[in-house]
């Protein structure tokens, strides 16, 4: 039975008996906007009736009725590629769903797949083909068709199974531990209020800038994701990478230098020249302790160990490749060790990934601050040298 629902009482009521679990879902749209528009929100009930609700956030008071149900720690919110529709969730709701059982997530912990989409895991362990003709509709646009009712209602419909047969593969294998702190991250990344201190790492042309230029991309990056997110607006939008990286190669000598380049470059913010020539011209307090954008290649040999490490282990364990430790993992890990922290391991390695590649890894790695050159920015200009 699928429910369209519109009115936060009939919502309210219908969450009142709070179940054990919930599947849940979101349909967004974020092609104009820093944050996600939440256009719909799709609930499982674990009834009898096998009742699905398409909650319409759009309608007032919808989003609040909803807020009780995802704070509450009894429920179980059993959801697929959680991350996104965590974020919209958190900015349109207030708050972020406690208690997580990400489907994707369980099914590349438990050796099914990694990155494994919704439709692809139903076929695979359900036997069950689902439409894809929805995928690219305009969820924002009322009333919505029969066919996006459906395909909505199918995002939700199975959860129950998918958890029940993932749930039971984990305990199996001893992993229910993994997926609660592989989700418990997740959730704490959808809370948190700050933006990326680094964003020039992202960036392969980084890598051929000096020390200064590093500097320079790095105040204008940390500048536009902050007027984006405040404009609410795609960064792209307010500065996009090419023009970031050019400005920071080769700065203007003044204010009027600066105009005329934005001038000259199509899609340019020609309207925030003031914004963009103070956030240029202004040090961050922080960034001399920047780390340094290097080239793929560096540490290549040292590289190329942790990943072999990493792989017989994961073959040892049923686990796909990059779900134990990605390749961008591992070289933070080579970057911290570099810096001299060596008793530090990134977010995602640490808790149950570090208790089992620590062994492995250990011997690998680097005596602390033994690979100078791979060093922060205040070091040198090293990103130059590539």
């Amino acid at each position: 039975m699928t429910v369209w629902i519109r009115d936060p009482a009939e919502l309210t009521a219908r969450l009142a008996d709070a179940p054990p679990r919930v599947g849940l879902d979101t349909e967004f749209v974020r092609e104009r906007t820093w944050w996600p528009q939440l256009a719909l929100v799709q609930i499982a009930l674990d009834d009898a009736q096998g009742s699905i609700l398409l909650a319409d956030p759009l309608a007032p008071g919808i989003t609040d009725a909803l807020a009780s149900m995802l704070a509450d720690p009894s429920v179980v919110k059993v959801m697929h590629s959680a991350s996104e529709d965590l974020v919209a969730l958190k900015r349109h709701c207030g708050v972020v769903p406690s208690v997580l059982f990400d489907t994707q997530v369980a099914a590349a912990l438990a050796g099914v797949g990694a990155g494994v989409g919704y439709q692809r895991l139903v076929q695979d362990t359900l036997g069950v083909t689902l439409p894809k003709g929805e995928t690219r509709s305009d969820w924002l646009r009322r009333p919505l068709s029969p066919a996006q009712l459906e395909y909505a209602a199918d995002d939700v419909r199975h959860l129950f199974a998918l958890h029940d047969d993932l749930d039971a593969r984990l305990r199996t294998l001893g992993r229910e531990a993994w997926l609660a702190e592989d989700c418990a991250r997740m959730l704490a990344n959808a809370r948190s209020v700050e933006l990326e201190r680094w964003p020039h790492l992202s960036l392969r042309a980084a890598q051929f800038l000096d020390e200064p230029s590093q500097q320079r991309l790095l105040r204008l990056l940390r500048w536009r994701d902050a007027y984006a997110r405040e404009a609410d607006r795609p960064r792209s939008w307010i500065l996009d990478n090419e023009l970031a990286t050019g400005l920071a190669r080769n700065p203007p000598i003044d204010r009027a230098g600066l105009q005329r380049q934005l001038e000259a470059t199509p899609k340019a913010p020609r309207s925030l020249g003031d914004a963009l020539w103070q956030a240029l011209q202004t040090p961050l307090p922080d960034e001399a302790q920047a780390p340094a954008a290097r080239a793929d290649d560096r540490d290549k040999a040292a590289l190329r160990k942790l990943q072999d490490a990493v792989a017989a282990l994961s073959a040892e364990l049923g686990l796909p490749d990059g779900v134990l430790a990605s390749r961008r993992w591992l070289q933070s890990l080579l970057d911290l060790r570099a810096d001299g922290h060596g008793d530090d391991w990134p977010g995602p390695l640490a808790g149950w990934r570090r208790t089992l590649l620590e062994p492995r890894l250990a011997p690998l790695l680097p005596i602390a601050g033994d690979a100078a050159p791979a060093g922060r920015m205040a070091g040198g200009a090293r990103g130059a040298s590539v």
